[in-house]
C-alpha cells in the first residue's frame, strides 16, 4: 500500500485523485491552501478521501511516499519545502501521465503559440493516417487521455509549472518554441523561467530548436528558422525567397508557398509556427502532402485573433489568448501586415510582473490608440508613456470606448497581454463576454 499526498484540488488536482483512486493498492490523502473551498462535490466522487483545507499538520508527512502536486501550486508552500526536506518525491500529473502512458509523447511548450501548434501537430498525424490525441495544458487533462483507446502518439502541450514538477519525463520529440518574460509572479526571474522550460529537453529523443533562440547540433536534433541568413542543412527547416516568393522548405526543397497557409496562419509568427510544427512532425516520417493540406486550411484557434464581426467597416478581432507581453506584440505586427487602417488595442488585467515597457514600440509604431482596464491598468500606463491611451472600467465600458473610437478601416485588437483572473474565471471567460458585447453593439 502507497500512500500519495495530492496538494491542490483545482481541475488538474481532481484528475490526479480520479486517476490514482482506481487503484485499490492507494491511500489518498488531499490538501488546498483554500480554507473556503467548496468541497460538496469532492466529497460526493471521493466519500473515503482524506481531505486538509488551509492548514496540514506536517506530521502526516511521515506517513507519506510521494506528493503529486497540481501545477498551480508555488513550490515553496510550506508542506512542499518540509516534504522536499523529508526527501519525499515531488511530482505532477505529467511525470504521472509519462508513468503510464502506452505511446509515444511529444511534448511542446514556448511562451506563445504552443496551443496552435499542438493543434496544428494533431491535426497533422491524424491527416497523414496516424492517430494522435492531445491535451496537457490545453484541453483535456493528460491523466484522463488514458482512459481513452491507445493511441499513436501523445501531443503534449506543456507549461513551466508543469516542465517544473518532471523528474523523468522522455519524449520522443520535444521542442521550446520561444521564451519570453511571463509569469515572473511564479519563476524567480527569466533564467529559472527557461530553465524550466527546457527540462522538456531532457531524456528528449528528438529535441527540435528555434535557431533564433538557441541551438544544439546533435545527431538527433532538427532546426527550424524564419532568417534567410542562417544556413540550414538539408534535414533542417526554413524559409526560401524565390523571386517575390516565401517558400517554406526543408533544407533547399521547397514544400509550399507561405502565401497559401490559411487565414487562421496569417502573418509572419504563423509561418514560424508552420515551420516548428513541420520539424515536430519530421521523425514520425509520415506523409508530408496530408499535413500541408492541415497548413493550408487550419482555420485557428478561438480566441486568438478570430475576426468577431464588422461593423461599419471596422473589424474586431478576439485575441484573449494574448494572456503576456509577447503574444500580444505578435498579434499587433500580423494584424498591422493585413490592415491599412488603425488599430485601437484594448490592454488590462494581471500583470504577472511582466515588463510592459516591451510593448511601447509596437504601440508607438503600429496603433493608434490604446484602451487600459483592469487591475493594473496603471503599471500598463506607466509603460505606455506618451502614447494615445484611456481607461476604462469594466469590459463593457471597453467596448463602448471602443465603438466611438474606431473608424471606418480601423481594426480593435483586444489582445489584453495581462492574465484574466482580476475579473473572469479565465481568458475563454474572457473573451466569450468580450465577443458577446461586440455581437450586441448596433450599428
Amino acid at each position: 500500500m502507497k500512500t500519495y499526498l495530492v496538494v491542490g484540488l483545482g481541475a488538474t488536482g481532481l484528475s490526479i485523485l480520479e486517476f490514482l483512486k482506481k487503484s485499490s493498492q492507494v491511500e489518498l490523502i488531499a490538501f488546498d491552501t483554500r480554507a473556503d473551498l467548496d468541497i460538496q462535490g469532492l466529497r460526493e466522487h471521493f466519500p473515503n478521501l482524506v481531505y486538509h483545507l488551509g492548514i496540514i499538520d506536517l506530521k502526516i508527512l511521515e506517513r507519506v511516499d510521494e506528493v503529486i502536486v497540481s501545477p498551480g501550486v508555488p513550490l515553496d508552500t510550506p508542506v512542499l519545502v518540509a516534504a522536499r526536506a523529508r526527501g519525499l518525491a515531488i511530482f505532477g500529473d505529467i511525470e504521472l501521465f509519462y508513468q503510464h502512458a502506452r505511446a509515444p509523447i511529444i511534448g511542446i511548450t514556448g511562451t506563445n503559440a504552443k496551443s496552435t501548434v499542438t493543434t496544428l501537430v494533431t491535426e497533422m498525424i491524424n491527416a497523414a493516417g496516424q492517430h494522435a490525441l492531445s491535451g496537457g495544458n490545453l484541453g483535456v487533462h493528460a491523466l484522463k487521455l488514458l482512459d481513452l483507446p491507445v493511441p499513436d502518439y501523445y501531443v503534449l502541450e506543456l507549461s513551466s509549472f508543469q516542465l517544473e514538477l518532471t523528474r523523468k519525463l522522455s519524449c520522443l520529440v520535444g521542442v521550446v518554441l520561444n521564451v519570453s518574460p511571463d509569469h515572473l509572479d511564479r519563476h524567480e526571474d527569466l533564467y529559472a523561467y527557461q530553465s524550466a522550460k527546457e527540462r522538456l529537453y531532457l531524456n528528449c529523443q528528438h529535441p527540435v530548436y528555434f535557431r533564433g533562440m538557441r541551438y544544439q547540433s546533435a545527431p538527433n536534433s532538427l532546426s527550424y528558422t524564419f532568417d534567410e541568413d542562417i544556413p540550414i542543412t538539408s534535414r533542417d527547416f526554413g524559409v526560401l525567397m524565390v523571386g517575390q516568393q516565401h517558400y517554406l522548405a526543408q533544407g533547399r526543397m521547397m514544400l509550399m508557398k507561405a502565401a497559401a497557409l490559411s487565414q487562421g496562419l496569417q502573418g509572419g509568427h504563423n509561418i514560424i509556427n508552420a515551420l516548428s510544427a513541420l520539424a515536430i512532425t519530421a521523425p514520425l516520417h509520415l506523409p508530408l502532402e496530408p499535413q500541408l493540406e492541415v497548413l493550408k486550411n487550419f482555420k485557428g484557434l478561438p480566441h486568438r485573433c478570430v475576426l468577431v464581426r464588422t461593423l461599419n467597416e471596422v473589424r474586431w478581432i478576439n485575441d484573449s489568448k494574448g494572456t503576456n507581453v509577447g503574444a500580444t506584440r505578435a498579434a499587433i505586427r500580423g494584424i498591422a501586415q493585413h490592415t491599412r487602417g488603425r488599430i485601437i488595442l484594448i490592454l488590462g488585467g494581471l500583470s504577472k510582473k511582466q515588463d510592459f515597457n516591451l510593448l511601447h514600440q509596437d504601440v508607438a509604431d503600429r496603433v493608434a490608440h490604446t484602451i487600459i482596464f483592469g487591475q493594473d491598468k496603471a503599471l500598463i500606463a506607466q509603460a505606455l508613456k506618451d502614447q494615445s491611451y484611456e481607461f476604462a472600467d469594466d469590459l463593457d465600458h471597453v467596448v463602448r470606448l471602443a465603438y466611438l473610437k474606431a473608424e471606418a478601416g480601423d481594426v480593435v485588437l483586444f489582445s489584453p497581454a495581462c492574465a484574466s483572473q482580476d475579473m473572469f474565471k479565465h481568458y475563454v471567460h474572457r473573451g466569450e463576454l468580450f465577443e458577446q458585447l461586440v455581437q450586441e453593439l448596433v450599428p
